[in-house]
């Protein structure tokens, strides 16, 4: 058997997975003697014959189809045929340590049987291809046996962290940095809160990006959440303590008193009037 990893959706955790398989089964009534025809093996169609089918019983979404429209029969009864199985499987990875995350999926393989009747299944040696796919990377996969009728390829995967990193936490890095630097800035003009309201809008756009790339109802949730909202408090303080230290250059208070000012010259209006 062959096993290679498609993709990994990461914001609904599904692991989709495509499965190539060698069957070879005995099937004693397609058997013939040599001596009656001498050729040691027949192609046949495989509409024309029973072939076993391969199930991924936890797989949301499985399709098991024919790789070729022909089989291979021997005179000794032994058929020889591959199918591939796409199988859409539902794996809870953990997301705590996003974008370091690693952890393993089982991909549980069964054949028909019921009651000890129906099709006994035997693996053999298992490879793995192509192990690398957008963010993430198949790292093994195995054979894993947990029960009598049941067998469990366990993929092992782990996320390339340099391009998330590269995407959410260095931008959250640098906009931090930048918010430091930007004190340096003078108070009048307005110059530095406009740089800060800036900075905080980019962020926000870096908050709608992690929202569209990682689960909201993970068990773990990625602690890269709590990192984001920290970066975004502190931003948020820091542009209210600008506005208010412009406030304190411009009049010398942090009150706003426009009320008593304007109560203020409405009084000497009315004095001038008097006189």
């Amino acid at each position: 058997m062959e096993y290679q990893t498609l993709s990994v959706d990461t914001k609904n955790l599904r692991l989709i997975s495509r499965l190539q398989a060698a069957l070879i089964w005995t099937d004693l009534e397609l058997s013939w003697n040599t001596s009656d025809y001498e050729y040691d093996e027949v192609i046949l169609p495989v509409t024309k014959v029973w072939t076993p089918e391969l199930h991924v019983t936890n797989g949301i979404k499985t399709s098991m189809k024919h790789s070729s429209q022909d089989l291979l029969v021997y005179s000794n009864g032994t058929v020889k045929h591959n199918v591939i199985i796409n199988a859409e499987i539902n794996c809870e990875v953990n997301l705590f340590n996003y974008p370091f995350a690693f952890d393993e999926c089982p991909v549980a393989i069964q054949a028909w049987t019921n009651d000890g009747c129906g099709t006994d299944l035997k693996l053999g040696t298992l490879k793995m291809v192509d192990g690398t796919h957008g963010d993430w990377q198949t790292e093994s996969a195995d054979y894993q046996k947990q029960r009598d009728d049941r067998n469990y390829i366990m993929v092992s995967l782990s996320i390339k962290y340099l391009n998330p990193f590269i995407t959410l936490m260095l931008p959250s890095i640098l906009l931090i940095l930048a918010d430091m630097i930007s004190f340096s800035l003078p108070l009048t003009g307005g110059e530095r809160n406009s740089f800060k309201v800036t900075l905080v809008l980019s962020f926000t756009m870096f908050l709608i990006i992690l929202n569209d790339m990682l689960p909201g109802d993970s068990k773990c949730s990625p602690v890269i959440r709590t990192h984001f909202c920290i970066c975004l408090v502190l931003l948020v303080v820091s542009m209210l303590i600008s506005l208010m230290l412009t406030r304190l250059a411009k009049d010398g208070t942090v009150i706003f008193c426009s009320c008593f000012m304007r109560s203020s010259s409405g009084k000497e209006r009315g004095r001038g009037r008097g006189g």
